[in-house]
């Protein structure tokens, strides 16, 4: 029988890569930093190939490696996987749970439906981490979050996921501003250059213009980094922006001096979804987890 590397070695791997250097991946590890480096030896000569280019001061993947990275995250997700099915048993809802959410969904999904959730699964220890979808999904598939909310339209391949609902998208202006009137605003008053957005990068900035029709503007003034940011902006007279119906229902815009407006129809819309691995022991968690957060 092939001699195998064992996960022992997937793991030294994957903390060299995370912590960027021998010594403090052997830290974490809890072992020598000669028996991290013999670990790694080991399992280049397992796969007869190196998988790092040892450089003073540097260290770099070889393609072998990157490879190599890659499969370890799913191998060890799978085996934690395994570990957290066999602790659960057939428990639903039950021991830690570690959601990933995007920040333009976050704060207005947490103020409402996760109350509701803890009631109703007290043994439940949700864990959310906050970040963008990419980092997300990326943490998702090395097996180091159970599940991530997003938002779609979003290329998201190599998830199983279920809806939350759909949040429509739309318009904020300052009281007195040409676009704070009354009723549905139509698509050809809207110009990319009335708008204030969020950072480049965020996908409800990409999300809100592609469904609305519309480019980024060439020369942009105003940029935030959140929504309470972008929203603030707007009621100090900066500009309109862009504004998801979740954020309004959560109470995002009450006491400030702006107008909110929807979109004419077709109205511009995202899909909240909740994913999770394929063949992940928690599957039926994030399924009930996806029903019990459904936007109302």
């Amino acid at each position: 029988m092939t001699a195998l590397p064992t996960l022992r070695q997937l793991e030294y791997l994957l903390l060299l890569v995370e912590q960027g250097s021998f010594h403090q991946a052997a830290d974490v590890a809890g072992v020598t930093q000669p028996a991290l480096s013999s670990g790694l030896r080991e399992l280049e000569r397992l796969l007869g190939a190196p998988v790092l280019e040892r450089r003073r001061g540097d260290i770099l993947l070889t393609p072998t490696g990157e490879e190599a990275v890659q499969r370890a995250a799913e191998i060890l997700a799978k085996v934690e996987d395994l570990v957290e099915a066999a602790h659960i048993g057939n428990r639903a809802l039950f021991g830690r749970f570690r959601l990933g959410i995007i920040p333009t969904v976050a704060p207005f999904l947490l103020s409402d439906g996760f109350v509701e959730l803890k009631t109703r699964y007290p043994a439940l220890d949700i864990r959310v981490c906050e970040d963008h979808a990419p980092a997300l999904l990326k943490s998702l598939a090395a097996g180091k979050l159970d599940g991530v909310v997003i938002a779609l339209p979003y290329h998201a391949p190599g998830i199983d996921h279920q809806s939350i609902g759909r949040d429509e998208i739309m318009v904020a202006a300052p009281v007195g501003h040409p676009l704070a009137g009354e009723g549905p605003l139509p698509k050809g008053m809207l110009k990319a250059e009335d708008l204030m957005l969020l950072e480049d990068g965020d996908c409800f900035r990409a999300q809100a213009l592609a469904l609305a029709g519309l480019e980024a503007p060439r020369n942009e003034g105003c940029v935030a980094k959140t929504l309470h940011t972008l929203i603030q902006m707007t009621a100090s007279g900066m500009g309109v922006c862009f504004v998801p119906a979740m954020a309004i229902r959560a109470g995002l815009v009450e006491g400030l001096a702006v107008r909110v407006r929807p979109i004419a129809s077709p109205a511009p819309a995202r899909d909240i979804i909740l994913g999770w691995r394929p063949g992940s022991s928690r599957a039926g968690d994030a399924r009930l987890i996806a029903e019990a957060l459904k936007l109302g």
